[in-house]
């Protein structure tokens, strides 16, 4: 068999999705030009690279069939895509008529997913608010704070994504989302993302970076009054773990300052990295985020749930969402949340991500462009650098491997343009895991021969 091509490039997104659809039948050429037609072109979405006709599981499908291992999944597929438990949940919230609520009403689906959310999180997080999608439940969780401090900074890190809202682009701080707006949400202080491996100051020990971002994190706060909020996911979108110690260093210093602290798990919440939530592994924050998976991979659903005291202004709306109590979205929910307790999807992914993490480090023994593996769960990334001495990133073999994974039937995402995310569902098998670990490695030959 004639061994794959792989171009060492660093195409850009447009090019790349403009070189594969060029590979496409002519129907599906079609429906992509239709599509570049009618939709805003966005750096990120539109133009498109492919047609999907199905998902499945832990797969997607293409217009013409051909069948993907989906690593990627924008976090939805947390229980799989059209899990057959999730779709009985929506057939009989259909066969009820139960669909819709009125605001002012309330009904038993939002009644009850309110109570499971209850018992599920930690201990101390009791009053809910669902919404739309990841986006508002950041407007909401950053309202709630403002107004119950009655203040209005917000602390965050740069270069993180937390939504596409005014205030959740502000406090990202991502010039890809806020470049042209003009002003943004004002007292939005902003800090540097810890990152253990290119630490600035050569340690090697994990506690002494993590201490020496706290010292500036610290003086940030004693020199900012007003701080409503700090926000942050509990692992960062690279995948990077902070240490147990780091959190709670933080935590106290927020207690202090009478600073509120909420978790961004729009991504990591419902067992992904083998807890229910990312932050048992380390501390309780006052306000937890939580959407994507939670609509089952079929609705967009979302919302937060924090301390009871913060119940302080029934005169207020925070939210005030048309569907905010639906009934319909509530059932996937509370189905979805069901699946995974009663598949036990939390001890599996534990499980299943020190096997996959494992595999990978046995790569990292031998290729040398593999400079680091971070993440829990079937949370994982893995760092590609030209060197692993300066940890330059390895931009173009990055591009390369995932355009050779697609062929090759795993669908990938890359984050900073050289970290391979690695995010499957939760329902990935451990054969399935060795056909990626299958793929990888054989890119990674390719690509060290080059």
């Amino acid at each position: 068999m004639k061994e794959p091509e792989i171009m060492i490039n660093t195409v850009n997104q447009g090019e790349s999705s403009a070189s594969l659809a060029a590979t496409l039948d002519q129907s599906q050429q079609n429906l992509i030009a239709r599509d570049s037609d009618l939709f805003f072109h966005q750096q990120l979405s539109t133009p498109v690279a492919n047609t999907i006709s199905k998902v499945e599981g832990a797969y997607i499908y293409d217009g013409e069939g051909r069948k993907y291992l989906d690593l990627h999944g924008n976090g939805v597929h947390t229980v799989g895509y059209n899990n057959p438990f999730v779709l009985k949940a929506i057939a009989n919230s259909i066969e009820t008529g139960l669909t819709f609520a009125p605001r002012r009403f309330t009904n038993e689906p939002a009644v009850q997913l309110a109570e499971k959310l209850k018992q599920i999180t930690p201990v101390g997080l009791d009053k809910v608010l669902f919404c739309p999608g990841g986006s508002e439940a950041i407007e909401m969780a950053i309202m709630l704070a403002k107004r119950h401090t009655n203040t209005w900074k917000t602390l965050s890190f740069e270069g993180a994504f937390h939504g596409s809202g005014f205030q959740a682009v502000t406090i990202g701080a991502d010039p890809h989302f806020h470049e042209g707006l003009g002003p943004l949400m004002p007292g939005a202080i902003h800090l540097e993302m810890p990152d253990f491996y290119r630490n600035p100051w050569g340690f090697d020990d994990e506690e002494k970076v993590y201490d020496h971002y706290f010292t500036l994190f610290k003086t940030l706060v004693e020199n900012n009054e007003d701080i409503a909020a700090f926000i942050s996911e509990p692992i960062f979108y690279t995948s990077s773990v902070p240490t147990k110690n780091y959190w709670e260093q933080v935590q106290t210093l927020c207690k202090q300052h009478g600073i509120l602290m909420i978790f961004d798990e729009i991504y990591t919440a419902f067992g992904r990295t083998g807890k229910m939530f990312a932050c048992e592994h380390f501390v309780t924050p006052d306000i937890l985020v939580y959407g994507k998976g939670f609509g089952g991979g079929v609705v967009p659903f979302a919302g937060i749930i924090g301390r009871d005291d913060l119940n302080t202004m029934p005169d207020r709306s925070i939210g005030h969402f048309t569907h905010e109590k639906s009934p319909f979205c509530a059932s996937v929910s509370q189905a979805v949340i069901d699946y995974i307790i009663a598949h036990d999807l939390v001890k599996k992914t534990e499980e299943l991500g020190m096997y996959f993490k494992s595999g990978l480090e046995e790569l990292q023994q031998a290729f040398d462009f593999i400079g680091n593996i971070q993440g829990l769960g079937l949370n994982l990334a893995v760092d590609l650098v030209e060197d692993r001495n300066t940890k330059a990133r390895a931009y173009a073999q990055a591009q390369s491997l995932v355009q050779y994974a697609f062929q090759e039937g795993i669908s990938l995402k890359l984050i900073q343009g050289n970290i391979l995310s690695l995010k499957p569902a939760l329902v990935i098998e451990k054969n399935e895991i060795d056909d990626v670990l299958k793929v990888l490695k054989h890119g990674f030959e390719i690509i060290s021969r080059k």
